[in-house]
């Protein structure tokens, strides 16, 4: 597999430190407030990447932090009258709620800064032993001077930033350089303190991501992900700190999301034009984002709007009736092909398979191209529909179409079953099994009255052979 690197700005073959083993780092959400669609981009783009991962034979560590305290956490505990801790608990389990709807896989580690201070000490010590920090009026800083590597990752000139950092200073800060960074606060009236050995105070937001992935996966990973916002200054400044603490090489791949843009404007919360999921999840089925965000290629823009998102509706559905037809089908198939036309159909069924697979291989590997991948499940939906139509064909290569198609889902995190008959809800199956009864009892007014009502809902109904099959209209 090959993945664009940004910190070599190419794509370099990807390849574990250790044998057989991925160790990842992924920055998570800031626990103050539900989490929005442009925080899900990259939450789903990387389980996407360690599911592929483990897919194709690897173990993988998958580490994602939350960050429960810096000043936007304190404002929002400060507003609702209630403590760092029991806003933080609360908002780690709603992003639970979210990130199970979109069928997020749960991390190996979660890492909070707070649970983290030891760690972040320690790694603040060797920087000081080293002669990269100093010590303020208000805070202990890293010394961007000292450090000749800095702007390696985001490529950015030191004398260019400094240039143009009046516009990013913060005025009430006390240091050298506009450039340097705060490593530990000290306290201030109504925020929470730590003991440190340069006094009470807490840390800055960069040392506690080098210091939880130093501590959960040690001083050189392989991966480091994020949206291409974190790019700079928080991951330049996480190499800077990381690597001067320890002399070593801190990540070998930076993997970085694009921006979301609403109606093609970039998102922004200073803007207002954003979206949390738990909003949209109202209006559209998790599954329906999960697939939005993966038909395009997770380097690129994607342009949010509503048309899109309707298509997106409209494509899911066609994989998920797929799946429900293939299942349905199946049910009363013969063991073999019943004819020569479809013996002949099933050997069309088994290439169009075995190609849509190879196709869906070779855009996963390449950078994790889910689009084209998306593309190679298409393939084969428009390959499987035309065979389940063809009398008599066997289950064994029914079930072999069906099965290859969840697997390839699977690895995308997306869920069919949410779309098929599985995932229709109880008060829909109820009336189907009304309408049956009313056939039955030969009550055909009643039976077409709850036909309408079912479609009415959004759901199809289609009498066939082995019973009623209901799919998503």
């Amino acid at each position: 597999m090959k993945i664009y690197n940004t910190l070599t700005r190419r794509k370099d073959e990807l390849i574990p430190l250790e044998e057989n083993h991925f160790k990842i780092y992924v920055c998570g959400p800031t626990v103050y407030d539900f989490f929005h669609i442009g925080n899900a981009r990259p939450f789903i783009t990387f389980d996407t990447l360690r599911r592929y991962l483990e897919h194709s034979g690897y173990k993988v560590t998958y580490v994602q932090n939350f960050t429960d305290i810096d000043d936007k956490v304190i404002n929002r505990a400060h507003e609702e009258n209630t403590t760092i801790a029991e806003l933080a608990n609360r908002m780690i389990a709603e992003y639970f709620k979210d990130a199970d709807a979109l069928n997020i896989r749960r991390a190996d580690i979660y890492p909070r800064a707070t649970e983290s201070i030891e760690d972040i000490i320690e790694l603040i010590r060797m920087l000081e032993e080293k002669g990269f920090t100093y010590v303020s009026s208000d805070g202990v800083y890293f010394e961007i001077a000292k450090n000749p590597n800095y702007g390696k990752l985001s490529g950015k000139n030191v004398e260019d930033l400094l240039a143009g950092a009046s516009d990013r200073v913060d005025s009430k800060e006390d240091k050298k350089s506009p450039l340097d960074f705060v490593l530990w606060k000290f306290k201030k009236e109504g925020e929470p303190f730590w003991p440190s050995p340069w006094g009470d105070g807490r840390p800055g937001w960069h040392i506690e991501c080098s210091a939880m992935t130093r501590a959960t996966l040690g001083e050189t990973i392989d991966l480091h992900c994020g949206g291409v916002d974190l790019v700079f200054p928080h991951h330049e400044n996480e190499i800077a700190q990381s690597e001067c603490a320890t002399g070593k090489t801190f990540v070998r791949y930076w993997m970085h999301n694009g921006f979301i843009n609403i109606d093609k404007e970039k998102m922004s919360k200073s803007k207002g034009n954003f979206f949390l999921v738990r909003d949209l999840t109202e209006q559209y089925p998790p599954m329906v984002l999960r697939f939005f965000m993966l038909q395009a290629h997770y380097r690129m823009p994607i342009n949010f709007e509503k048309d899109l998102l309707d298509a997106a509706v409209n494509a899911w559905h066609r994989i998920t009736n797929s799946v429900e037809n293939l299942k349905h089908v199946m049910t009363g198939a013969p063991a073999e092909a019943a004819n020569p036309q479809a013996l002949s159909a099933e050997q069309v069924l088994a290439a169009a398979v075995a190609e849509s697979e190879a196709e869906w291989e070779r855009g996963m590997s390449d950078d994790l191209n889910t689009a084209d991948a998306i593309a190679a499940i298409f393939d084969l939906v428009r390959a499987a529909n035309t065979a389940a139509a063809v009398p008599g064909l066997s289950a064994p290569a029914l079930k072999a179409a069906h099965d290859k198609l969840l697997e390839l889902l699977d690895v995308l995190g997306l869920d069919p079953t949410l779309g098929s008959e599985a995932g229709i809800p109880a008060e829909i199956m109820e009336l189907v099994e009304r309408r049956q009864a009313a056939k039955k009892e030969r009550d055909f007014a009643l039976a077409d009255s709850l036909r309408d009502e079912i479609t009415a809902a959004g759901y199809k109904i289609e009498d066939t052979p082995q019973g009623p099959k209901v799919t998503v209209n």
